[in-house]
């Protein structure tokens, strides 16, 4: 066989081979580009989510706590040598992280007075640091540094910044005195101390300046009396010195780790590492490290859109399977003849099958390496993915050759008819894939699966069930359209008839199971993204359930009258959460020894209220709505694990929580699983109703108020809750404590916004909207082979029928009930399947991951019914332009030649 005669046998049949080709591009670019673009995706999450956070999170750091220099060795060395040490002992991938690294000695903060702090009556301590590089950190501005030159007699030189300086009074020459202070408050052990220079630092925001204490601020006082705390540079002799002389020290060695030196691909080892580091933490040291809560959180959203792109990807790649094998079989059909022809010249069996895969070899791998080379072009970075490369090579090249094998070489027969009694291999196979498909479903509901893994079992069970469905489909549809044929007979006009009566007998067994699958995996995607946009919606309700929320320390009373008279205000409550209380079995605080819990205060109706007008759909329980002040213990809504120990201890009737100092006696009332205000794995709860609660001597105090209202001003209600905490620092029960943290304002609105922002939701958006489109365009390219499969067949009826006077209006309208039938059932049967899907795999897929830990509901969706029934108008308008567009392209006069298959 000559590569000429192969290449001229491509050129005759140059549209089916092109065809075959485009297929195997689009096979080979989706497993070579899309993994990139996957890993691209990735990548930018995870850049997003950390640089959102701050610097100082990705920092681990080692610290030494207040200890005495080593008597043989200045204090800095010391810090030096395990500076190194501690960084080579760091597991391998934690290391490779790391972009930059500090160390820094700290004398603990010490008395300082002097005339100019005296000036403005200021109380200060001030600490000394020694820390490498700092004049390549900062600008001098004015005086000097530090003399690293250490003689006796002279003072202490230490630097300070600008800023810090300024607050305390202090400039260049200012002569201090540091020492200890004992309870009298007097100075002792004191020596002379001299700033000599004041610098800024060149980036504010720079790692450097990331140590604690901070050195570019004074730290307020934390009560009456007490200090302002400040830092300020010394040089690394003067520091030395002062540690051999016994002064107390803390050392601190920071490792920070780099964003874009954190593999998206390899998050789950770089967590292990940090683990692994926990573990080998030096017993004299302690080790604080931010940066796994992030990454663990990141890890969970990857993997479980690893996951669902593998489902995705198993119903696309499926599709494009059928879809070769369709063209393949298209194919082999319309060159019948020419096998038959050599099997009657004395071919072997095999001869047409080597002619075929002598023609795959010649254009099949040309196109898989074409479509893996416009893969590689994709951004990203790339999986191994050269071996499935090669696999679907080999199979999309043996599809032709196989399908001539299966091709037959005997008589004419006839292909329009679904026989009611299928034959025993046929009902044997068909029965077979129902059984595997139900017994593949329940071991993946009983197995479960690890997440972010590309599971065999997971990605057969769409495809087993889609194609169990099409069997059933397949299987059912005749019925009903031989009984609608039979009614037709008894009507007017021929078209009805004949049109029911060869949809009803037409042989679409593999087209059939080919749309299923496509229009399948588009209803899958879309019906997950449904859930999860809905879960996160409620998700926002749970942790908002009003417009807004004002979260402090605590409130002042009149803060609640304050917010309602800001504008746009319809409604607001209060809330009190405490965390880590203790049950107890009476008043006196006996522990019950159940563990520790988390309480929760609310104005049962009040809260109903504000979300009622904040149209948030918050299921309160009754008991905590209509409670009212009366002797006893009050109602309380508990989690299930809380409701098992009090049980089982005897106390469900009557048990006591401490709030802030008081101890309530509370009865359960009901259990629920989770409660707004309160974290998805918060599982130890108890919730009271505040309006029910006893009259004390000291009334329970707000710290966090709800808010419903249009177009509330998120800068106003923080004014206001600021001044309410203000007013009770000032006026509450106890005052002069320290001062409260600015409160934190949060709108349902932008807690909605951000659950669908960062992370890894654009992975999680790009395997949605890729999974709808392409399925959808491969169920519009199935129904297009199906035409097509049917094409001469239906040629040759329409000859007939013309030649007895059909018109065109009346032959479209028999392609229409033709057709129409055989797309409805194929695009239902796609639509179901897709909403059967998410219910059997959402509880193994982890989709949690995306809703703030609130499960995904998948439920019924009526966009889904109009967008199937869109769909099947869509498609069943693409089969008849392509039937149009074919009959063009045939004279058909030619098909009703002697010896063409009727």
């Amino acid at each position: 066989m000559s590569v000429g005669a192969v290449v001229r046998r491509v050129r005759v049949y140059g549209g089916q081979f092109l065809l075959l080709a485009v297929l195997t591009v689009v096979v080979t670019l989706l497993i070579s580009g899309v993994p990139r673009l996957v890993n691209q995706l990735a990548e930018q999450g995870l850049r997003a989510q950390l640089n959102s956070e701050l610097p100082a999170r990705r920092d681990l750091s080692y610290t030494s706590g207040v200890v005495t220099a080593p008597p043989l060795k200045p204090a800095m060395a010391y810090a030096r040598e395990r500076f190194d040490a501690l960084a080579a002992d760091l597991p391998p991938q934690v290391r490779s992280a790391v972009n930059e690294r500090w160390y820094n000695v700290d004398m603990e903060p010490a008395r300082v007075v002097g005339p100019d702090l005296a000036a403005r009556n200021l109380l200060v301590d001030l600490g000394l640091r020694g820390m490498p590089g700092i004049q390549d950190a900062s600008t001098l501005v004015e005086g000097a540094w530090p003399s690293e030159t250490y003689l006796p007699d002279r003072p202490i030189e230490v630097a300070l910044d600008a800023d810090v300086a300024g607050k305390l009074n202090l400039r260049t020459g200012s002569q201090l005195r540091i020492g200890k202070v004992d309870n009298e408050k007097r100075l002792y052990d004191a020596v002379p101390l001299t700033v000599v220079g004041l610098f800024r630092p060149v980036d504010r925001t720079g790692g450097s300046w990331d140590g604690l204490p901070s050195m570019l601020q004074v730290i307020e006082p934390q009560g009456d009396g007490q200090p302002l705390v400040a830092s300020g540079i010394v040089a690394q002799s003067a520091l030395d010195n002062r540690a051999a002389a016994g002064w107390p020290i803390r050392v601190n060695w920071r490792y920070r780790l780099g964003a874009d030196n954190i593999d998206a691909r390899r998050l789950d080892r770089l967590i292990d590492g940090l683990q692994e580091s926990q573990r080998r933490r030096p017993a004299d040291l302690s080790l604080a490290q931010g940066i796994d809560i992030p990454l663990r959180a990141f890890a969970a959203q990857v993997n479980a859109a690893r996951t669902l792109l593998a489902v995705i990807a198993a119903g696309v790649l499926a599709t494009l399977a059928g879809l070769i094998v369709l063209a393949a079989t298209l194919a082999t059909r319309r060159r019948r003849a020419e096998f038959v022809l050599i099997r009657a010249r004395g071919g072997g069996t095999t001869a047409g099958a080597r002619r075929s895969l002598a023609e795959s070899l010649l254009v099949v791998p040309v196109a898989a390496a074409l479509g893996w080379w416009l893969g590689t072009l994709f951004p990203g970075a790339a999986d191994p993915s050269m071996p499935y490369v090669i696999a679907a090579a080999v199979l999309v090249t043996v599809a032709l050759p196989l399908a001539t094998l299966a091709v037959s070489t005997g008589g004419a027969a006839r292909r329009d008819l679904v026989r009611m009694r299928p034959s025993t291999r046929r009902l044997t196979a068909e029965v077979s894939v129902l059984l595997l498909a139900v017994l593949a479903a329940v071991l993946l509901r009983r197995r479960g699966l690890t997440l972010g893994e590309v599971d065999p079992l997971l990605v057969s069970v769409p495809v087993l069930l889609a194609i169990a469905a099409a069997v059933l489909a397949l299987r059912a549809y005749p019925w009903p359209l031989l009984l609608v044929s039979r009614l037709a007979a008894r009507t007017r006009g021929s078209v009805a008839f004949l049109g029911t009566a060869r949809a009803g007998r037409s042989a679409v067994a593999a087209p059939l199971v080919v749309v299923v699958l496509a229009i399948g995996t588009a209803a899958f995607c879309a019906v997950v993204a449904a859930g999860v946009d809905a879960s996160r919606d409620r998700a926002a309700e749970r942790i908002v359930p009003a417009d807004a929320v004002i979260r402090g320390e605590r409130f002042a009373p009149d803060t609640i009258d304050e917010v309602g008279r800001l504008p746009g205000v319809r409604a607001a409550t209060r809330v009190l959460f405490a965390s880590d209380e203790r049950l107890a079995t009476d008043e006196l605080g006996t522990d019950a020894r159940l563990g520790e819990t988390a309480v929760l205060l609310v104005d049962g109706s009040e809260l109903a209220t504000v979300a009622r007008e904040a149209k948030v759909g918050l299921p309160l329980p009754a008991a905590l709505r209509t409670a009212r002040p009366e002797s006893g213990p009050v109602p309380a809504i508990v989690s299930p694990a809380v409701a098992a120990d009090l049980a089982k201890a005897g106390l469900d009737r009557s048990a006591y929580i401490s709030v802030q100092g008081q101890r309530y006696e509370f009865r359960v009332a009901g259990s629920e699983d989770s409660f707004p205000l309160l974290s998805a794995d918060n599982d130890r709860f108890v919730v009271l109703p505040w309006q029910a609660l006893p009259e004390r001597t000291t009334a329970p105090v707000a710290t966090s108020l709800l808010v419903a209202g249009d177009r509330l001003d998120a800068e106003a209600l923080r004014r206001a809750g600021d001044q309410g905490q203000s007013r009770y620092q000032r006026d509450g029960t106890v005052t002069g404590r320290e001062r409260p943290l600015g409160v934190v304002v949060d709108t349902r609105a932008d807690v909605r916004r951000d659950l669908g922002a960062g992370g890894a939701n654009g992975v999680l958006a790009f395997g949605f909207v890729a999974g709808a489109v392409g399925g959808s365009v491969l169920g519009l390219l199935a129904i297009a082979f199906t035409v097509l499969a049917g094409a001469r067949a239906r040629g040759q009826v329409l000859s007939r029928l013309r030649t007895l006077g059909l018109s065109r209006r009346q032959w479209r309208g028999l392609l229409l009930v033709e057709l129409a039938p055989l797309v409805g059932v194929s695009v239902l049967t796609g639509g179901l399947v897709g909403a059967a899907l998410p219910l059997l795999l959402n509880p193994v897929l982890g989709l949690s991951a995306f809703t703030s830990g609130m499960p995904v509901r998948v439920a019924f969706e009526p966009g889904l019914v109009a967008a199937v029934f869109a769909l099947g108008v869509v498609a069943l308008g693409f089969a008849v332009a392509v039937e149009a567009l074919n009959n063009r392209r045939l004279r058909l006069g030619e098909v009703l030649r002697l010896g063409e298959e009727s």
